[in-house]
């Protein structure tokens, strides 16, 4: 018995759609890392990049559980002296929404370069509209 292992150029790749209205966003998070890495496929191999893309609608919408809304912090650092910055998920609500998705979904991917290949297949859309009609991209339910 032979193992599998997929090629780069063998790779289908399908569009799907997940509306974030209404649903907790470690969820949603969970369910587009597993579509863009390609854990749902038979064909899944750890070190090729073997996942579909991912539509995000309604991001500004998604919920937070618990009190993270208010006590969850994102903090970076601009490499100057008293450089740190520190927000609230609100404050990102505020100022740009999807990147609340694209900073949870960041998380759950690996840091390395086939991370950041996979990373571009994610597409966050504030609101309901996408400019991804021609794809042809599936609902995909969140459980």
């Amino acid at each position: 018995m032979k193992t599998y292992s997929a090629k780069t150029e063998e790779v289908e790749r399908q569009w799907h759609v997940i509306d974030a209205e209404d649903k907790v966003l470690g969820d949603v998070a969970v369910a587009a890392a597993k579509l863009l890495r390609g854990k749902h496929k038979t064909t899944f191999t750890p070190h090729v990049d073997t996942g579909d893309f991912v539509v995000v609608i309604n991001a500004e919408k998604v919920r937070l559980s618990g009190n993270k809304e208010r006590e969850k912090i994102y903090t970076r650092f601009t490499g100057f002296v008293g450089g740190k910055k520190v927000e609230t998920p609100r404050k990102v609500r505020e100022r740009r929404p999807e990147l609340l998705v694209e900073r949870a979904v960041w998380g759950m991917i690996p840091k390395n370069k086939l991370g950041r290949q996979i990373f571009k297949k994610l597409k966050v859309c504030v609101g309901p509209e996408h400019s991804h009609e021609a794809q042809n991209p599936q609902p995909y339910e969140v459980k």
